[in-house]
């Protein structure tokens, strides 16, 4: 029985090295995505104590306005009420950019996904391919070693038939 080499190794092993290749870039976009998300996290809190922080103030001034302050502290507070309005709007820019960047990033996660699938069925294919060429090359040789040993019991007939004649002349 002699060994054939699969005649699609190298394509095989091409098609491994790429789905190989995929894992990889789907694992680096995916911890590019964990990133973003981390960042999008500390904006997110950022934001939330930038927001308590105008609630506090917000109160403080209301309890100067009940105290009866002079009106150039209300001014004051009033002034840099404004101020934290503005660091929370500026806030909530980036959070919505990072929003943005994450939803990007979550668009390359998928389409890694995707490719990651592709190389996988590609590899399949050529697995079940290898597989079903295995079995062919062995029904070939199964009937080249038939054919051999019924030449074999052929030939062997012949001898015999042709040493029976020379033994018994008629």
């Amino acid at each position: 029985m002699s060994q054939e080499k699969y005649p699609l190794d190298q394509l095989a092993q091409i098609k491994q090295k790429r789905l190989e290749e995929a894992e990889r870039v789907l694992r680096e976009k995916k911890e590019i995505l964990a990133k973003e998300q981390e960042k999008m996290a500390q904006l997110e809190k950022k934001r939330d104590e930038v927001k308590v922080h105008y609630k506090a103030k917000l109160t403080q001034l209301r309890e100067k306005l009940d105290a009866g302050t002079s009106s150039t502290k209300i001014t004051q507070m009033k002034q840099y009420l404004k101020i934290v309005v503005e660091d929370i709007a500026i806030e909530e820019r980036k959070v919505a950019a990072q929003s943005k960047v994450i939803e990007t990033a979550e668009k390359h996660v998928e389409e890694a996904r995707q490719e990651l699938f592709k190389k996988q069925k590609d590899v399949e294919k050529l697995k079940l391919h290898h597989k079903e060429w295995k079995k062919e090359i062995h029904v070939i040789e199964e009937r080249h070693e038939s054919n051999e040993s019924d030449e074999m019991g052929s030939t062997m007939h012949h001898l015999k038939k042709a040493a029976k004649k020379r033994r018994s002349p008629e």
